[in-house]
């Protein structure tokens, strides 16, 4: 799966809920396989400093699989949480070495 999309994805938590984003993150990403993306790594910090909580790498095939991914009912059910625990998102792509 070289070809297609490496993205990186910062995530900051809600004050409190920090715990509850590393929970809910473990939900979705759970997705990812089904719809052909590569998680490649995911790190998990303690948020000091207004760093992210989690930083995660991905691999994905190409946009399709990434329009199906953020689609995916199971994942839009979850949007409710997803606002109350996610302060903040950046995803950006990225070259891997």
């Amino acid at each position: 799966m070289r070809d297609g999309l490496t993205l990186c994805c910062l995530l900051w938590a809600h004050p409190g809920t920090e715990s509850d984003l590393v929970a809910y993150e473990d939900r979705v990403l759970a997705l990812l396989p089904e719809h052909g993306i590569e998680l490649v790594a995911r790190a998990i910090g303690d948020g000091r400093d207004g760093t992210p909580i989690e930083t995660q790498v991905y691999r994905i095939p190409d946009q399709a699989a990434l329009d199906a991914y953020t689609a995916d009912p199971r994942r839009t059910a979850l949007a409710d949480e997803r606002e109350r625990v996610i302060a903040r998102t950046e995803l950006f792509p990225v070259a891997l070495r």
